[in-house]
């Protein structure tokens, strides 16, 4: 995930949209790490509603609301939340069958406005680290709250 991070920091810098930034960062994350078989994000359209934004893998789920799921618990809280086995997580919303564990960040514009979710999958149990969440958190602040 390193090496994406750094292709994100080049390809992002002096661009201000949203949405190709967003893009950008699904595309290099997912290709560039193996744990990640979904990425993508879930923007926020107001009416504590997201709606899929850009994504690498298979589909999506197209609407979620701030009361369900892993993303929405993340946008209505506001805080990142890794769930080693979505099985265990009550509420889960089952996008894909092949999701074992996820991770999911608010995403926050300059004005500190949610902008939406990063929502990252993997067909692995226990996929994440706290070391990841740090690392894209800091990684959404520096895209999409610093312009």
């Amino acid at each position: 995930m390193d090496q994406a991070i750094l292709n994100i920091r080049a390809m992002c810098a002096g661009e201000s949209d949203v949405i190709a930034n967003m893009a950008t960062m699904a595309c290099e994350l997912f290709h560039g790490d193996a744990r990640f078989d979904w990425v993508g994000f879930y923007r926020s359209i107001g009416g504590d509603v997201l709606k899929i934004g850009p994504y690498q893998g298979g589909h999506g789920c197209l609407t979620i609301p701030f009361s369900r799921g892993v993303c929405g618990m993340a946008a209505r809280e506001r805080r990142v939340v890794m769930v080693a086995d979505v099985n265990a997580f009550e509420g889960h919303i089952a996008c894909s069958s092949e999701t074992v564990s996820e991770l999911v960040l608010p995403v926050f514009g300059e004005d500190g406005a949610l902008l939406g979710v990063l929502d990252i999958d993997s067909n692995q149990r226990d996929a994440f680290v706290p070391a990841d969440a740090s690392a894209l958190e800091a990684l959404l602040n520096e895209v999409f709250a610093n312009g």
